[in-house]
Parts: C-alpha cells; sequence; structure tokens
C-alpha cells in the first residue's frame, strides 16, 4: 500500500481579484522528492505555504502524512521542515547561535541542542565559519544554514521553497548533493523551483504549475513524451550553406528548423520518422554535406516553454 506524505484535493487560494491557486490536487509518495516547476506568479509559493500551514486556504483539503493541514495543524508542524526563500536567521548572530536558538525554541533541553547543532554544522560544511557572524556568510553558506536550520527536529517531511536561487553554479551542485542526502537518510522533498535542470536533475516526479493550475505532471521522461516531438539534427560541414539547407528542411516536413548555438547545426521537430531519410537524401541531392546527424528527445526546456507559454 502507497503511503502518502502529501495529498491535495481542489486546494484554492483566492485573494482580491485573484486566484493565485485554482484547485490543485496532487499526491507525492513517502522518501520521493517531489517538484512543483513554474516560472514567477505561477502560485508555487502561495501554494507552499498552504500546505505547510502558514495560510488558510480558501477551499479544498490537504493532509500530511494523513493528518489534515487545517484541523492537525499542529500535528503537521511537528512532522515538517521547511526553507524559505529568504533566510530566517538573525544577521547579527553567529551560525551556531542561530542554531542554538532555534533549538531551543523547538523544546530541545541545551544538552541535546548543542548536540544536534555540532551535528548540522557538520554536515553542511559549516564548522569553520560556525563562530562568524551570518551577515559575513556567503550565500551558499546562508542557505546551507538555512536548510540545517529547517532540520533540527529531524523531520519527515521537508518543504524547500526554490532553495538554489541566486547560488551560483557550484553551490548549486553542492545544495543538489545536500538534499539528495537528505532523502536518502528516509527524508521525504517538495521543492518549488524555476529552475529547470534543477527539476531535471532531483525530481522522482513533477508537477508544472502556470497561472494557479497544474498544467502537466509525471517523471520528467513522462512529461517531455506529453509533448510528443522527436527532434531531428543534422550538422554541416559549410555555414554558408545554412539558409538552403534550412529551406530543404522546411519543405519536408513543414516546420521551421531551429539553428543551434553551434552554428552549423539544424534541428528541427519531427512526427514522422521517415522524414529523416527524406531530409537527408534532399541534402546530398542539393550538395549539401552532412557532417553528423542524429535524433534527440525534447529537453525539458522544451516542455516548459510549450505548457506555460513562457517566454
Amino acid at each position: 500500500m502507497t503511503t502518502y506524505a502529501i495529498e491535495t484535493h481542489n486546494v484554492v487560494k483566492h485573494f482580491k481579484n485573484k486566484k493565485a491557486v485554482n484547485g490543485i490536487s496532487l499526491q507525492v509518495k513517502e522518501g520521493e522528492i517531489f517538484a512543483i516547476l513554474g516560472p514567477n506568479g505561477a502560485g508555487k509559493s502561495t501554494f507552499l505555504k498552504m500546505i505547510t500551514t502558514l495560510a488558510p486556504l480558501t477551499s479544498g483539503n490537504a493532509t500530511i502524512f494523513g493528518y489534515d493541514i487545517q484541523k492537525q495543524a499542529s500535528k503537521v508542524r511537528q512532522l515538517i521542515g521547511l526553507t524559505g526563500q529568504y533566510a530566517s536567521v538573525d544577521e547579527e548572530l553567529s551560525g551556531w547561535q542561530n542554531l542554538m536558538v532555534f533549538a531551543r525554541l523547538n523544546g530541545l533541553d541545551k544538552g541535546t541542542a548543542v548536540a544536534r547543532s555540532t551535528e548540522l554544522l557538520e554536515q553542511f560544511s559549516l564548522t569553520e565559519a560556525k563562530d562568524r557572524p551570518i551577515k559575513e556568510f556567503s550565500g551558499g553558506m546562508r542557505r546551507r544554514l538555512d536548510l540545517a536550520v529547517s532540520l533540527i527536529t529531524k523531520p519527515k517531511l521537508v518543504f524547500l521553497d526554490e532553495p538554489t536561487t541566486g547560488l551560483d553554479p557550484r553551490t548549486r551542485g553542492e545544495m543538489w548533493d545536500t538534499i539528495r542526502d537528505l532523502v536518502k537518510s528516509g527524508s521525504t522533498i517538495l521543492l518549488t523551483t524555476q529552475y529547470l535542470e534543477e527539476a531535471d536533475q532531483l525530481a522522482d516526479h513533477i508537477a508544472v504549475i502556470d497561472r494557479g493550475v497544474i498544467v502537466a505532471q509525471g517523471t520528467a521522461d513522462e512529461l517531455k513524451a506529453q509533448i510528443g516531438d522527436t527532434y531531428f539534427e543534422v550538422e554541416l560541414e559549410d555555414a554558408n550553406l545554412m539558409g538552403v539547407a534550412s529551406d530543404v528542411i522546411r519543405q519536408i516536413t513543414g516546420a521551421q528548423p531551429v539553428a543551434l548555438p553551434e552554428m552549423t547545426t539544424l534541428s528541427v521537430a519531427i512526427s514522422d520518422t521517415h522524414a529523416m531519410l527524406d531530409i537527408l537524401v534532399a541534402l546530398k541531392d542539393e550538395g549539401i554535406n552532412v557532417g553528423q546527424f542524429g535524433v534527440r528527445k525534447p529537453s525539458l526546456d522544451e516542455v516548459f516553454l510549450k505548457l506555460t507559454g513562457a517566454k
């Protein structure tokens, strides 16, 4: 029997003249990484605030490990940890002091608070900086400390609201490793993100949200399959023939090929694989030599743009 960490049914949030969230239903299995992917203003953070008991629902219902988030909010809070978009730590206090304060606020006695704070500093590679004030931390260090704070009580379910926003690629990769390690240690993760690569790299399951509704959900591969396109790419030996080759491909497929950044490669979406042979033959007849060719699935970026109409 499947155990669900989160179940929501037709969750709605109204503000003045606006439905920020408009009927979201989803299920998050225990032990998985579930990503909510969407552009700015799609309703991701509002949805997260509701299911973490920080904002009331206008309508609908949701449970966390079977507990109703409205009727049993205090129990739900004991099971979850939340890392928001912005650091919730005190700028003037050190990393050690912040962890100790939050540990005691969470009801840990002094001895347990010391042990847990030490453990988290080591886990997030912050031991050497533990006595420095937070205002001297880098962006990556701040995000790691904020995540450490949310894990003080070892919650079964961790919510991460755009956890790598503003981080450089190296630090973002380190955060991804940390998130994977949390799941290996038994946590369930729900994260919101606007980074396509982040969802593709991390998530077992993805829900794409646009204008407050889920427009698609599934694994990354399932989402890529939904748009139904296969891309045929040809690399030309002579960049000067790109225009002619583009016209040839368009006449065969009816679609305008796209020039990839390499400048000598053309990519076109095709639904009939027989068209690939027709393209190669037609290019040869025009005296256009092809260096390499290949087929690929759509990227998650292409899926996202098609589903949300983002520009």
